[in-house]
C-alpha cells in the first residue's frame, strides 16, 4: 500500500469535491480499519476481556497513518499477499501493548465491510444536502418564470403552449425522487457488527466462553460506537451485497435524471430558447469561433450515463455471491462503490452550476410562438365561430384547407405561416376578424402551468426541502410564490 489515493483518477483530482474525494483516499479508508479496531477492543475490555488500558490508549493515539505506516504496510502486504493482516501487523507495531488483541475474534469483513458502510453512510452525507440544494435553486427558477409561455413538444414536434417555469418543474419532480431516494437509501443503512467468518459469531461465543448474551452486547456495543441505530441481524462473513445495489440503484437513478436534464437543456440550446451558462471568454470551437456548446450538460449526459450503468455491476455482483460469500464480489466493489459516489458528486456540482446560471431568451421563445401558434389556435377560432351560429363541421373544413396552403407556404417556399392573414381576408372568418388577435394572446393557451407551477413549489418542493434548511439556511425560505 502506499500513501497516495488509491481513487486519484482524473474524476477525482479534478472535478469531485475534496471532501469526497478524502472520502475514497487509503489514508480514509486504513484510518477507518483502525478505528474500528479500537472500537472492538474497547467493547471487549467493557465486557471483561483481558486487555490493558495502554493497550487502548496507544491504539487511539495511533490512528492516523505514518508515511511508515503505510510502508511497513506495504512490504508486510507484498510478503503476506493479504491487505488485512499488513494492516493489523502495521498497527501493532506502533501500538505494541495493543499487538496481540487487536482484531481479536474478527474476520477481515469486520474492518472491510464495516468501513465500507461507514462510508456508503458519510457519501450519502455529502450528497443529500447538495441535491437539495440544486432543488432549491431551479425551484427559484421555475418561480422566476412560471408565467413565461413557451412551446411545448410531443414527440419532439411543436405541441400546446406550457411555460418556462413548468417544464423546469418536471426536472425537479424527478429530483425530489431522487432526494427521497437517496434519503430512503440513506436511513435503511445498517451495520455489520461484529458476525465471525460466516456470520454465526462462533470465534467471540469462544472467547466468552458460551455466553450469548456478552455476544450480543459485543455486537450491540461496537454498532453503537460506529453510530448507526442498528447492526444487521443476519450476515454471512459479509453484509449482503444487495444493500450496495440498493444504494448505487438510487444514485443511478439520479445519474439518469441527469441525463434527462441536460439533453433537454442542450435540445433547447439547439433552438436558442435557453443556454447553460457561457463564460465571457469561453471558447466553443476551436475551429468555429461562433460556436456555444453546451459543454456542461454535455458532460452531465456523459457522467449521468456512466452512473446509471453502475447499477448493472452492483446486481451482477451481489446476485454472484456464492452461500456464505465469494471474493469475486472485492475488487469490483473497490472501484464501483468510488467511482459511484465520486461521480454522483461531480454531476452535482455540474448540476449546481448550470441551474445557477441557466439564461433564457423571451424573444427567441416568443418568435418560436409566433411562428406555430397560428396553427395551434384554429380550434379557439372555431369554438367562437360556433359560438356565433356557424357549422362546427363548415369551420373546421375552412380552417382545414386555410391550414394546408399556409403549411405549403412554410414548408415548400420556406416563407413565413400566413395563415393568420388568410384567415383575416376570408368572408368566411368576418364575423371574429376584430377578435382574432385576442384570441392569439399565447397566455391564453397555457392552461394552469403557472398556478401549477407556483402551487408545487409551495406545496410540494418547500416540504421536501425542510429537513434541509439547516443546510440551505434562509435559502428555503425565499421559495415565496
Amino acid at each position: 500500500m502506499s500513501n497516495n489515493d488509491i481513487y486519484q483518477t482524473p474524476l477525482a483530482s479534478r472535478y469531485a469535491s475534496e471532501e469526497m474525494a478524502q472520502l475514497f483516499s487509503n489514508k480514509r479508508r486504513f484510518r477507518t480499519w483502525r478505528q474500528l479496531w479500537v472500537w472492538l477492543a474497547k467493547a471487549e475490555k467493557q465486557l471483561g476481556l483481558s486487555i490493558s488500558d495502554e493497550a487502548i490508549s496507544q491504539m487511539e493515539a495511533n490512528l492516523d497513518l505514518t508515511d511508515g505506516d503505510f510502508k511497513v504496510a506495504e512490504e508486510e502486504e507484498k510478503r503476506r499477499r493479504h491487505d488485512v493482516m499488513a494492516h493489523v501487523y502495521a498497527f501493532g507495531q506502533v501500538a505494541p501493548a495493543a499487538a496481540g488483541i487487536i482484531h481479536w475474534g474478527a474476520t477481515s469483513c469486520y474492518c472491510t465491510d464495516n468501513a465500507d458502510l461507514l462510508f456508503l453512510r458519510q457519501g450519502l452525507d455529502i450528497l443529500l444536502p447538495k441535491l437539495a440544494n440544486v432543488i432549491h435553486k431551479l425551484s427559484k427558477f421555475a418561480l422566476e418564470h412560471k408565467d413565461l409561455p413557451t412551446l411545448g413538444y410531443t414527440h419532439l414536434q411543436p405541441a400546446q403552449l406550457t411555460t418556462v417555469g413548468k417544464r423546469a418543474c418536471l426536472w425537479i419532480q424527478d429530483l425530489l425522487m431522487d432526494l427521497r431516494n437517496l434519503t430512503r437509501a440513506r436511513s435503511d443503512l445498517g451495520f455489520r457488527g461484529v458476525k465471525g467468518t460466516t456470520g454465526t459469531q462462533a470465534s467471540f461465543l469462544a472467547i466468552f466462553n458460551g455466553d450469548h448474551d456478552k455476544v450480543e452486547e459485543l455486537d450491540s456495543l461496537v454498532t453503537q460506537f460506529a453510530g448507526f441505530e442498528y447492526a444487521y441481524p443476519i450476515t454471512s462473513q459479509t453484509y449482503s451485497r444487495k444493500v450496495d445495489a440498493d444504494v448505487i440503484c438510487a444514485m443511478s437513478s439520479f445519474g439518469a435524471t441527469c441525463q434527462r436534464i441536460g439533453t433537454d437543456i442542450r435540445h433547447l440550446a439547439a433552438v436558442k430558447e435557453m443556454e447553460e451558462p457561457f463564460e465571457k471568454d469561453q471558447i466553443g470551437s476551436s475551429a468555429m469561433a461562433y460556436k456555444r456548446n453546451p459543454m456542461r450538460s454535455e458532460r452531465m449526459c456523459s457522467l449521468g450515463r456512466h452512473l446509471a450503468n453502475l447499477c448493472k455491476d452492483a446486481f451482477d455482483t451481489y446476485s454472484q455471491q456464492w452461500f456464505e460469500r465469494t471474493l469475486d464480489d472485492s475488487a469490483i466493489r473497490r472501484i464501483d462503490i468510488p467511482h459511484a459516489f465520486l461521480t454522483a458528486d461531480v454531476l452535482l456540482r455540474i448540476l449546481d452550476n448550470v441551474v445557477s446560471g441557466l439564461v433564457v431568451y423571451p424573444a427567441v421563445i416568443a418568435r418560436r410562438i409566433r411562428e406555430e401558434l397560428p396553427f395551434m389556435a384554429t380550434e379557439n377560432f372555431i369554438m367562437r365561430m360556433v359560438a356565433l351560429g356557424a357549422s362546427r363541421q363548415d369551420a373546421h373544413e375552412a380552417i382545414r384547407v386555410l391550414s394546408h396552403q399556409a403549411s405549403a407556404v412554410v414548408k415548400q417556399e420556406g416563407k413565413d405561416n400566413d395563415l393568420i392573414e388568410r384567415i383575416k381576408k376570408d368572408k368566411f372568418f368576418e364575423p371574429i376578424w376584430g377578435e382574432i388577435d385576442g384570441l392569439m394572446d399565447p397566455r391564453t393557451f397555457v392552461g394552469r402551468a403557472p398556478e401549477q407551477t407556483a402551487k408545487f413549489v409551495e406545496m410540494q418542493v418547500k416540504i421536501a426541502l425542510e429537513p434541509w434548511t439547516g443546510a440551505l439556511s434562509a435559502a428555503v425560505s425565499e421559495l415565496n410564490v
